[in-house]
């Protein structure tokens, strides 16, 4: 492990932003290190922009004006508490987070943001970032994790269209350390707070389509769509100008949808069984395919990822996370939310590519995450130790306090039907996998888990939120029953 930077400020470990009020041209994005030959830019994608800025201790930070009505004044708090930063100006961005040098490095404290909405000059309250610490990552071992451009990382939070911010990150003090029984901890070297511009919608935005396939309004008297070699409504014709890895990205779906299509029709059950490749035995057990909005429908920019996809040899169970990016989006901006999480899983945290294999958003709507196959084994980076022969679903929001939708429990049910009917599993039952070492589960031991389960089944994490959590025995007893068992 490399180096940990020690920033004392009496028990209390802190750093925060320090930016100038004019952002000058050499404040651009920071590229990540190159992890593996990149797709040349498609113009056809929409672009978005990472500003990347170093965080610095408080005792260096200027106390905060005395007519600021939002936070405290140098009278109110000392810098050394943690409490002195100025307003900042920055460029427009829309999701922020918090990373550091070392992967392996965990972040043991708090993490707050403010955000000022752009055109208004009014601030938020301060946000808590979830400190992540590791958990949603590429296995040890692994090319993902060994390519020397993977950080540590906070959750991501999307915080809408801002141009100013305030951050402040604090370690655990020591009385805190002595009562859960950790060593002291100072801040990972190299904190940088990343600020995400996710760019603009595709010019073709595709309907919001529920998991069945069709929009909101019509979605108590849903039809089936058959896949045919006629483009789809919503969907660009096979000769519509793709850049070389959003051809490569969509060639991988070619059998379920059209080159360049913004969806993937929903199939009946006996559809997708006739569709499905799978083993006799297995057919009569796979789940009606819901409708998926594919990467090109969402909008993600395929120059950014690595241009190889990575498989494993099946897939025996799905992992339900949330994203912890916070509540405060509609529909309608989630695949501006899912652009920033992509944007920040490459750029920021130097991932391959987006982390979960699928997202769901809050109107049950279906996305299609890592490239490589909606149908295929596609190896992600969304639950360590866990993530050969898996798959990672997010749903977009938190839920530690928070009730998940019920459209957004219901898609988890009928995409698991489907996906995991594919590959001949039972969403009831159980299944042993072998730890790739997760700090909950050792290297190498076999734990029995649920087919699905949620991310603290296999980390020591509150994720996929405690009020989602306790929704996914509903999940399993409805996604079996959409494979008739």
């Amino acid at each position: 492990m490399r180096a940990l930077l020690a920033t004392s400020i009496g028990v209390t470990c802190a750093a925060a932003l320090t930016l100038p009020l004019a952002v000058p041209g050499s404040a651009a994005p920071t590229p990540a290190p190159a992890t593996a030959a990149r797709a040349p830019a498609a113009p056809a994608e929409p672009q978005g922009s990472t500003q990347s800025l170093r965080l610095r201790p408080l005792a260096d930070a200027e106390p905060r004006a005395s007519g600021d009505p939002t936070g405290p004044t140098s009278s109110q708090s000392s810098p050394t508490e943690g409490q002195g930063l100025l307003q900042r100006d920055s460029h427009r961005f829309s999701l922020v987070g918090v990373v550091w040098d070392d992967a392996d490095a965990e972040l043991h404290g708090t993490v707050q943001v403010r955000t000022r909405a752009t055109g208004t000059g009014r601030w938020s309250g301060w946000q808590d970032l979830e400190t992540h610490n590791t958990d949603h990552a590429a296995d040890s071992g692994s090319d993902e994790r060994e390519s020397g451009a993977v950080r540590g990382s906070t959750a991501p939070l999307w915080v809408g269209d801002s141009d100013g911010v305030d951050v402040r990150v604090r370690a655990e003090d020591a009385s805190a350390r002595s009562r859960s029984g950790t060593d002291a901890a100072p801040l990972p070297a190299g904190l940088r707070v990343e600020l995400v511009d996710p760019g603009d919608d595709p010019q073709e935005q595709p309907e919001s389509v529920t998991p069945d396939g069709v929009t909101p309004a019509t979605a108590t008297s849903a039809t089936v769509t058959p896949v045919s070699t006629s483009p789809q409504p919503g969907t660009l014709p096979a000769s519509a100008t793709l850049g070389l890895a959003a051809a490569e990205s969509s060639a991988v779906n070619a059998d379920l949808a059209p080159l360049g299509a913004t969806r993937i029709p929903a199939l009946s059950k006996a559809e997708s069984e006739e569709q499905a490749v799978v083993a006799a035995s297995a057919k009569p057990y796979v789940g009606p395919r819901p409708g998926i909005v594919t990467r090109k429908g969402w909008g993600a920019d395929e120059s950014l990822r690595e241009r190889t996809f990575a498989y494993t040899s099946t897939v025996k169970a799905a992992f339900v996370h949330h994203s912890a990016t916070g509540n405060n989006y509609t529909c309608a901006q989630a695949p501006s939310v899912l652009r920033g999480i992509y944007r920040y899983h490459v750029k920021s945290s130097g991932w391959r590519d987006f982390g979960y294999n699928f997202a769901i958003d809050k109107c049950g709507t279906i996305y299609e995450g890592r490239a490589g196959g909606v149908t295929k084994a596609v190896l992600g980076a969304h639950t360590l130790g866990f993530n050969t022969n898996t798959m990672g679903i997010a749903v977009l929001g938190s839920f530690g306090s928070t009730n998940p939708p019920a459209a957004a429990v219901d898609a988890i049910a009928k995409l698991t039907a489907w996906k995991l009917g594919l590959f001949g599993r039972n969403p009831k039952g159980k299944v042993t996998l072998v730890s790739g070492g997760s700090g909950k589960y050792a290297k190498g031991v076999s734990v029995k888990l649920n087919v699905i389960s949620g991310h603290r089944d296999g980390f020591a994490t509150e994720c996929p939120g405690i009020r989602l959590y306790n929704k996914l025995g509903a999940a399993r007893t409805t996604s079996a029953k959409l494979q008739g068992r």
